[in-house]
């Protein structure tokens, strides 16, 4: 695995490398946000560790850049900004996860390992002609081209992981999900992170693709989520 970390403070480098070299992964470090979009264009990287707070060129800015040129790179945000504001403005703008500082150096391997193994099996379900396109009764979503309609309108401010979080639902309508169970099968780990995680997505799905008289995703109290679709006639 080769992975280019972007993080001005040299001593969490060396922490980062050291137990880069213990799990067998090639680690490249760079010390400025825009030398490090210089790098990441020029290399081929299996996954972004960015630090929040860089000089040249910010990490939230560089992680909007790297979407914006369409790349589908898994990418970790480094942060010492803990508020769920600054959380949910690293999700929104691209990011796959986040590690707040400080933090433990085996916190941080379990989540680039989820992380990737998450990214490896949607590169492998892109070859299954199966389920490619999913058409339900507002909703066409093509996992290969990654296009997402409602009601004939295409929804294009998606962020990916936002994508993957529909596809799941759709494939899996009327289902109740714990927020466990949707970190496990959408971000592929078992819970280390914050459960907010999940919360911010949906909270942004809503937004996207939701209308007034069209609720889709669903709150079960204690529970989790649900996605379900029901027609404006059978609404309360």
């Amino acid at each position: 695995m080769k992975v280019l970390v972007i993080e001005d403070n040299v001593g969490v480098c060396s922490m980062i490398e050291m137990f880069f070299s213990k799990e067998g992964i090639s680690g490249e470090f760079v010390h400025d946000g825009q030398q490090g979009y210089e790098t990441f264009k020029t290399g081929h990287w299996d996954l972004l560790i960015i630090d929040w707070m860089l000089p040249g060129l910010d990490g939230i800015s560089l992680c909007r850049k790297i979407r914006e040129d369409n790349y589908t790179i898994p990418i970790i945000m480094l942060t010492a900004k803990d508020s769920e504001s600054d959380q949910v403005l690293g999700l929104e703008m691209g990011a796959d996860d986040y590690v707040t500082k400080p933090f433990s150096p085996l916190a941080l391997m379990a989540r680039i390992k989820a992380v990737t193994r998450r990214y490896k099996v949607l590169e492998q379900e892109k070859t299954e002609p199966e389920a490619d396109v999913l058409k339900s009764e507002n909703f066409i979503i093509s996992k290969t081209t990654r296009d997402v309609y409602r009601q004939g309108e295409k929804i294009t401010n998606l962020t990916p992981k936002e994508f993957d979080l529909l596809y799941y639902f759709l494939k899996n309508p009327r289902q109740v999900f714990t927020r466990e169970q949707l970190l496990e099968h959408v971000w592929g780990y078992s819970f280390y992170g914050d459960e907010r995680t999940v919360d911010v997505h949906i909270k942004r799905l809503r937004k996207k693709v939701e209308t007034q008289k069209n609720p889709f995703f669903h709150t079960v109290w204690g529970v989790g989520y649900k996605f379900e679709e029901l027609n404006e006639d059978n609404e309360n």
